[in-house]
């Protein structure tokens, strides 16, 4: 299916990508991750009921929706952009009028991703390009802080890595590179392409 689509069956409306002047220089424009991706990923890395997914630089919420609607598990978007929120709200109100039976929580969060206090019960944070490195590396330090005051196995897949985010995980963390998912067709014109999964224990 196209993801208009998708879109359709869940009643929501992510699609676009749309230049918003954002407050920070280290923040990137709104592009929702194609649902063929999110595929690819969820064939290889399904979520479980008990997982609670954190999808930095959510947008207008395509994400944490499906991941939810797929696995019932949990999920948190945060966005600093409060046009995109207020999107991602209406969605979340016609995706919840859609379904007979009640699924895992979604819930949404308006601030900078160096601000977001990560919660003990949050364990996969997904990131597709929304911001530097150096936001990067301030998240990261965050979760990993979250580590310490809550023991669990926390794991971070990046779509369309960026040259930094990987160096700065492999070479300045203790996160170990667990997967790697060339995206069929896309990745053989562009190696960019692909999912990686690192995983902290």
């Amino acid at each position: 299916m196209t993801d208009q689509e998708v879109d359709k069956r869940l009643h929501i409306r992510t699609e676009g990508t749309i230049e918003i002047l954002q407050s920070s220089a280290h923040y990137n424009r709104y592009e929702a991750t194609p649902y063929s991706v999110l595929d690819e990923l969820f064939e290889v890395y399904p979520l479980q009921k008990r997982d609670h997914i954190v999808d930095f630089g959510c947008g207008k919420g395509r994400v944490p929706i499906y991941s939810v609607y797929r696995f019932g598990c949990s999920a948190t978007g945060i966005d600093l952009n409060g046009r995109l929120l207020q999107e991602a709200y209406e969605n979340l109100t016609e995706f919840r009028g859609s379904q007979k039976r009640s699924r895992g929580t979604i819930e949404f969060e308006q601030t900078t991703a160096e601000k977001y206090e990560v919660q003990s019960e949050q364990n996969v944070f997904y990131f597709f390009n929304p911001f530097s490195v150096e936001v990067f590396q301030t998240v990261i330090q965050r979760i990993l802080e979250s580590v310490e005051q809550s023991d669990r196995q926390v794991d971070v897949v990046l779509y369309y890595p960026t040259t930094a985010f990987v160096y700065f995980l492999e070479e300045q963390t203790a996160f170990e590179r667990i997967e790697e998912i060339p995206i069929p067709i896309l990745s053989t014109h562009n190696e960019d392409e692909r999912i990686l999964i690192y995983r902290y224990n």
